[in-house]
């Protein structure tokens, strides 16, 4: 299998591999989603993407690949992305595997999202092309077998670096594996400032759409129903600001989040029963294609995460969207959203109070938000990526006489 050469790849731009796991909705997908399309719109880098399953099942559901919304972003922009036809948590077969090596012998870079689709690219010769991972948690033993699969390959000389999408995260994985931080580069998230944008007719329409008085204090949790991201938490919180704030709604967005899934249906019952008007004001609206207007539609987004977040989208989403973000203190949280007010401990009541502080000093956080606004860009995150790519896709190629 022949690479190109040094002034091949440099006259015609590098052709990059994204390789994801799945295909389902999540703020690592997103985010690495957002890359791909700028750097394949603004440069001559040539990406395609492939999805290591074209079924994906998590939190009781099932999404296929060209019903994502990563998908659908990517064929828009002219992306060509595909997938191989298995389902997740089934058995790589032999010609699964000849398919990643051809489509990985025809990149002069992979880039893996996240540390997931290393097993597989353990298993085929990647012929000297080198991968360079994205990590998007900070917690390197929530996948353990992924993170072996990671030091080896780093050992190997196969991962040339692994790019953090945090702080913590570049704490946490230097720690857990002794990678070089040189190998560890720290490359923020960013949004679309196109898309997350400050619109008072998005938030006047979701409000009429969802039965919400204009005047009502909206508290936004946009994630999956997963025990990382605290759901009970989030809900006995809930219950607290509402004996508080009557007149409160609160949104429940992600996989997972909707009456169609009986484990949270039983949560918010057990939690909220002696919240009256409860099935009135709790909003469980599942996945999502419309995010920004949802954000528009809130006062505040909480994220209420107990463990593995680095740098969550949620956040910079909101505040893009001129939405007041509380958080827990996790990964870069409290750093991303600059407000030691903004950030509250774990107890339901401190969250709930922290909530109430936030919605009276609104109008203050808002002007610094939108203040430092052109901060949150995807921009700084794609050029960032263009010169990752760039260095590691020319490297050890020796350049021929032209």
């Amino acid at each position: 299998m022949t690479r190109r050469t040094r002034s091949t790849v440099e006259r015609g731009g590098a052709r990059v591999l994204s390789v994801y796991d799945g295909f389902f909705t999540g703020g690592a997908r997103i985010q690495h989603t957002t890359v791909v399309t700028g750097l394949h719109a603004t440069t001559q880098q040539r990406h395609s993407v492939l999805g290591l399953a074209r079924t994906t099942t998590r939190e009781g559901t099932t999404q296929t690949a060209d019903r994502d919304g990563s998908w659908r972003r990517l064929a828009g922009a002219g992306v060509p992305v595909g997938a191989l036809d298995r389902a997740s948590g089934s058995a790589l077969r032999r010609h699964h595997l000849a398919a990643l090596g051809r489509a990985v012998g025809a990149a002069d870079l992979v880039l893996s999202l996240k540390e997931q689709p290393l097993a597989a690219l353990r298993r085929i010769d990647t012929a000297g092309t080198p991968v360079v991972v994205s990590l998007h948690r900070s917690d390197p033993e929530h996948h353990e077998a992924a993170v072996t699969d990671l030091v080896d390959l780093v050992d190997r000389g196969t991962v040339a670096a692994a790019v953090c999408c945090a702080r913590s995260t570049q704490r946490a994985y230097h720690a857990a594996t002794g990678i070089p931080l040189a190998q560890l580069p720290v490359v923020p998230n960013g949004v679309d400032l196109q898309r997350f944008r400050p619109s008072a007719c998005e938030r006047r329409d979701v409000r009429r759409e969802l039965g919400i008085d204009p005047a009502a204090p909206v508290v936004l949790l946009s994630a999956r129903f997963d025990p990382m991201k605290d759901v009970p938490l989030f809900l006995r919180a809930a219950a607290a600001f509402a004996r508080r704030r009557p007149d409160a709604h609160v949104v429940l967005c992600g996989a997972g989040m909707s009456a169609a899934n009986p484990e949270l249906a039983g949560l918010v019952s057990a939690t909220l029963r002696g919240w009256s008007g409860a099935q009135d004001r709790v909003h469980l609206l599942g996945i999502r294609a419309d995010m920004p207007r949802l954000h528009n539609a809130a006062d505040l987004v909480a994220l209420t995460s107990a463990y593995g977040e680095a740098a969550p989208l949620s956040l910079l989403e909101a505040m893009a969207s001129g939405t007041v973000p509380v958080t827990t203190d996790v990964g870069d949280a409290a750093a991303m959203v600059g407000d030691a007010r903004l950030v509250t401990g774990r107890e339901p009541g401190a969250v709930a109070l922290a909530w109430e502080a936030a919605l009276d000093a609104r109008e203050e956080h808002l002007a610094r938000i939108l203040r430092d606004r052109p901060g949150l860009s995807e921009r700084h995150c794609v050029d960032a990526y263009a010169a990752i790519v760039e260095r590691h896709a020319l490297h050890d190629v020796l350049p021929t006489a032209v």
